[in-house]
């Protein structure tokens, strides 16, 4: 199947959908266990814009046509100026989908396995600021910024060539600012947040509707140049010739007005109903449906009616899996979304993905807060998987710099009455962790990739958090230039979302130089560790134990690692234990000394007398080193981690 429309051939209504013409005869099967795959995430505008120059295709051969070259820490790091290097990392800035598929062969060789991709559907035309993809204007077409539809569809077989899945992020809470409310002083104040009057840039007052539990008036759908001034109504094509493709919202069936709750914006973040009901900042909510409600006044999950901005929804993006073959959808901001809602488009797509072969369609939902609110989001909703849990990313982070107690982290993936499951190993399914991304709400106003953090100098740490993202449980994900050493900090997002093409905010405070290289010695050291993760069933679905540490080995020296004031220096080593084999990992928290350690192993696995052998380690020289297993504790060996570094044992 190619997809050959034209910008005016376009579907403006599902309706005019001829999905024989777009079905395939085969599709991608789904992989047997998403534990098993290595995330990527990244923002498209800001990966490749098809233009660098001394890098590797595809097929792993050089690559000397283009204009942009690669990246020399010696010569081009911090040379833009700061004030005009942050400007400009507020705009589109040029990544495309070609772009991407050119680096396909770099990401396969990284050991990646799945690509997740910021939102690549149309933005709203006037939203100069729109390149992250999240406020949608048109639901059924790729933005001009990143391409065609068919340039999603080559994409995409090319990752699929090369063995990798492609998740697409999508949105049902909001769409785009598509409508403007009515000016009305009376209604609400028009001061913003610290208490000061709004003014549009021609000095008239801004009235700023906040959600107070009642609907605001609108004064009508946003024009391309962000005029609300067309008939907040289906578009009459007589009456609007020129509405199509940038005024309005669509397709067409989300025209109605009662497809928005008109509420305002949320102001308390944490207050239900207006989290659920309330505009995410400018973004217009979707009214997604109803509750049937208890005797108590509570919601009753199983009794949601959806609405039909929902089955809307539903349609499109089961359009996007027909179309370009799919592999899943990461949902943005379930937490804003009645469960009900989220219940119904999970079942939907399942059903609709198993039409087509994909089985174990992955869906993953963005649920920020903590480990409770995300496991009861997933039981109630059916979701497969969840990101955004606040202290995953943060002792993820912080642990591999020795401010975060090992048995927090651990104790996150252990079975507890809190999670009321039966085997501990439920996290390692349903929990996508990460510890840099692209918004990090966690830290506020100060934002830093975890190279960004100078104070303790992150990226004599990197390695460390590497090895325990990967190697530990749950599904990993790396985000975009980790594997180049950005170091993204600042007060705003977009600090975090440097280019790796380079153009005007390339990462390192530079510009004009692209940071594909596979030669980095962060690049290589991931590569090393997934391909151990690929080789090792353990690694990727084994149980998991933290392991006591001792320096001299004596008899009742054991002891779980912890921090010594507010900081931990030392060997933080576990297991991860599949059938009968058992690997021992560790990091070590200390970045300018190597250390050494006694750890326990399991005494029932190694009762005999023998060895374990290393695996793998940030320094190459113990590769293939073997350690005598010892009756101390039950059964220990002694293991050295390099300064900041990683080792693997088994």
């Amino acid at each position: 199947m190619i997809d050959n429309t034209t910008h005016d051939q376009l579907e403006r209504s599902l309706g005019d959908i001829d999905w024989t013409a777009y079905r395939r005869p085969a599709y991608t099967p789904s992989p047997i266990a998403w534990e098993d795959q290595v995330l990527y995430f990244l923002m498209l505008d800001r990966y490749s814009d098809g233009k660098e120059t001394g890098f590797s295709n595809n097929a792993g051969a050089p690559v000397t046509t283009g204009a942009t070259p690669l990246f020399k820490f010696s010569t081009d790091a911090y040379t833009a100026t700061r004030a005009a290097w942050a400007e400009a990392g507020d705009e589109w800035l040029g990544g495309t989908l070609k772009g991407l598929e050119s680096k396909v062969g770099y990401l396969k060789r990284l050991g990646i396995t799945t690509i997740w991709i910021s939102p690549v559907f149309k933005q709203v035309e006037s939203d100069t600021h729109s390149y992250h993809g999240y406020g949608i204007q048109n639901f059924l077409d790729v933005d001009p910024h990143f391409g065609t539809r068919q340039d999603l569809i080559d994409l995409v077989n090319i990752a699929h060539a090369h063995d990798i899945r492609v998740i697409l992020d999508i949105i049902l809470n909001h769409v785009g600012d598509v409508f403007g409310y009515q000016y009305n002083p009376n209604r609400y104040p028009a001061k913003d947040d610290h208490g000061n009057t709004r003014l549009d840039p021609q000095g008239n007052i801004i009235m700023d509707p906040r959600w107070d539990g009642a609907t605001y008036p609108v004064a009508g759908w946003r024009n391309a140049f962000d005029e609300a001034n067309i008939s907040f109504a289906p578009i009459d094509p007589a009456i609007h010739p020129h509405a199509w493709p940038n005024d309005a919202v669509w397709p067409m069936e989300l025209q109605q007005p009662s497809n928005f709750t008109t509420e305002g914006r949320i102001s308390s973040w944490d207050y239900d109903p207006e989290f659920v009901e309330g505009d995410f900042v400018t973004l217009k909510d979707v009214h997604h449906g109803r509750h049937a409600l208890d005797a108590n006044q509570q919601r009753i999950v199983d009794a949601f009616y959806p609405s039909p901005a929902l089955d809307v929804l539903c349609e499109a993006y089961k359009f996007w899996i027909t179309l370009a073959d799919i592999d899943g959808f990461r949902i943005d901001t379930v937490k804003h979304m009645e469960p009900g809602a989220t219940r119904y488009f999970v079942s939907v797509i399942k059903e609709f993905a198993q039409t087509l072969g994909k089985e174990n369609f992955f869906l993953v939902g963005e649920i920020t807060g903590g480990r409770d609110r995300a496991f009861n989001t997933l039981e109630l909703t059916g979701l497969d998987a969840a990101l955004g849990i606040d202290d995953i990313p943060d002792k993820l982070d912080y642990l591999a710099k020795g401010y975060r107690e090992p048995a927090d982290y651990f104790g996150l993936f252990r079975n507890s009455a809190l999670e009321r499951k039966s085997s501990h190993v439920w996290f390692g399914k349903h929990v996508v962790t990460l510890f840099d991304d692209h918004d990090q709400v966690r830290k506020g106003n100060s934002k830093a990739r975890f190279c960004g953090d100078k104070v303790n100098n992150g990226y004599s740490h990197l390695k460390a958090v590497l090895g325990l993202n990967l190697c530990s449980m749950g599904i990993p994900c790396l985000y975009y230039g980790t594997e180049q050493g950005f170091d993204g900090a600042g007060d705003n997002d977009r600090y975090l979302r440097e280019c790796m093409f380079g153009g005007a905010f390339g990462s390192l405070q530079s510009t004009g130089r692209h940071f594909f290289d596979e030669n980095h010695e962060i690049y290589r050291c991931i590569a090393d560790v997934t391909a151990l993760r690929s080789r090792h069933l353990a690694l990727r679905r084994g149980r998991q134990y933290l392991r006591e540490i001792s320096e001299s080995g004596e008899p009742g020296s054991f002891g779980l690692p912890h921090r010594i004031g507010d900081r931990i220096r030392a060997v933080v080593p576990w297991s991860r234990l599949f059938d009968s084999r058992e690997i021992l990992l560790a990091i070590n928290t200390d970045a300018d000394s190597k250390r050494e350690a006694w750890v326990t192993i399991d005494a029932s696995l190694h009762a005999e007398a023998g060895a374990l052998t290393c695996l793998y380690s940030t320094d190459a020289v113990q590769l293939g080193a073997t350690t005598a297993i010892e009756a101390r504790n039950g059964r220990a060996i002694r293991i050295a981690v390099p300064a900041g570094g990683f080792v693997a044992y088994g």
